[in-house]
């Protein structure tokens, strides 16, 4: 019995507690003075192009690594150089490597030096035995050291090659052309294998790495025209899509676009970002709802919108948003395009503030 009169007791105070809260916005909104508010109806658009966010890259560009550890001795490049192909740009301590070419050189010498005894062994036994002076035994003896002869100068000359490869590694030179867009050592720093060291890349040669959802990949096909809208200074720029990913396995389940950008003299750089306007067939035109990205609240994950009530109350709905297309967004779900949004408001809106509307 007391645990029952303790649950009433409890329901009770809770709906007490939800009564007052209730009552208190109610009185907020009550005696709060009516917000002056612009009302507009969502405009619509026949769209024909598919638009996705991206960001510019130099089209040609590399980042320097080394597969040796050692110490920095040398950086002969810093940020904005240009640089020529083949030029030594960071140099990392090889002392280890000279002493193993030493090695190498030695071992060439004496392998040479067999080598070339064993060969004369041979001919002479070779001579030896075509004049029947020498068994098949002593012969095939013979070749046999000639042949080992020559495979232990061949190691130690492809030794050589190793080491001289290794050196390439220790001696960091530019692999074309282009400018130096980020210095990430200082002597005396360690150098660890595939750790970066400098980027670098080809100016004015631009394009842009657009991610396309799955539901409109096949929207898009290569060699197509397209319009690239630079969000920082509002130009628009024409490019031709050169590069289209077959799988989305490593990339969030988007498809990589890639758009070469036309030679152009606007100020564009590395890792801006840009829309890039996909044009779709006739067939696939289609109407859509747009509202002004400034209307939005947005509140962590949501969006919503403020609309009014026939009370002349606000009421915050909550939007699903699809492209953004310029200053406007799509909306894909929570708004019609025959019902009317706040757009702006000369003061703070909450769920139930009194509106007055112009």
């Amino acid at each position: 019995m007391k645990t029952k009169l303790y649950i009433l007791s409890l329901l009770g105070a809770t709906t007490l507690l939800f009564s007052c809260g209730d009552s208190s916005e109610k009185n907020i909104a009550e005696n709060s003075p009516a917000v002056l508010v612009t009302v507009e109806t969502p405009s619509k658009s026949d769209q024909s192009f598919l638009t996705f966010s991206g960001k510019i890259e130099a089209a040609e560009n590399a980042t320097l690594s080394t597969r040796n550890m050692g110490y920095v001795t040398g950086v002969n490049a810093s940020v904005g150089d240009k640089v020529r192909k083949g030029q030594l740009l960071i140099e990392i301590n090889n002392a280890d490597l000279q002493a193993k070419r030493a090695q190498v050189n030695a071992g060439i010498t004496e392998a040479t030096a067999a080598f070339n005894n064993a060969e004369k062994d041979y001919e002479r036994y070779n001579s030896l035995f075509e004049d029947n002076s020498a068994s098949q035994k002593e012969m095939d003896d013979i070749t046999a050291r000639y042949e080992m002869a020559k495979a232990r100068l061949e190691a130690a000359r492809q030794q050589k090659n190793e080491i001289n490869a290794q050196f390439a590694y220790s001696n960091i030179v530019a692999p074309f052309s282009g400018v130096v867009t980020a210095k990430n050592v200082e002597v005396g720093d360690m150098a660890n294998p595939g750790m970066p060291l400098l980027n670098l890349e080809v100016p004015g040669k631009f394009e842009v790495r657009a991610s396309v959802p799955e539901s409109e990949i096949a929207s898009v096909k290569q060699g197509t025209e397209v319009d690239v809208l630079v969000k920082s200074s509002g130009e628009t720029l024409k490019g031709m899509v050169s590069e289209i990913s077959t799988s989305a396995r490593n990339s969030g389940g988007q498809y990589v676009v890639k758009v070469a950008l036309d030679e152009t003299d606007a100020s564009i750089y590395s890792g801006m970002y840009a829309s890039v306007q996909f044009p779709t067939t006739a067939g696939e035109n289609r109407e859509v709802v747009l509202i002004p990205a400034s209307a939005l609240v947005t509140r962590g994950d949501l969006h919503g919108i403020y609309t009014p009530s026939q009370q002349n109350t606000a009421i915050l709905r909550w939007l699903r948003l699809g492209r953004t297309i310029g200053d406007e967004v799509e909306v894909l779900s929570g708004l019609n395009a025959g019902e009317s949004y706040i757009s702006s408001a000369e003061g703070k809106l909450f769920n139930g503030a009194r509106l007055e509307i112009r």
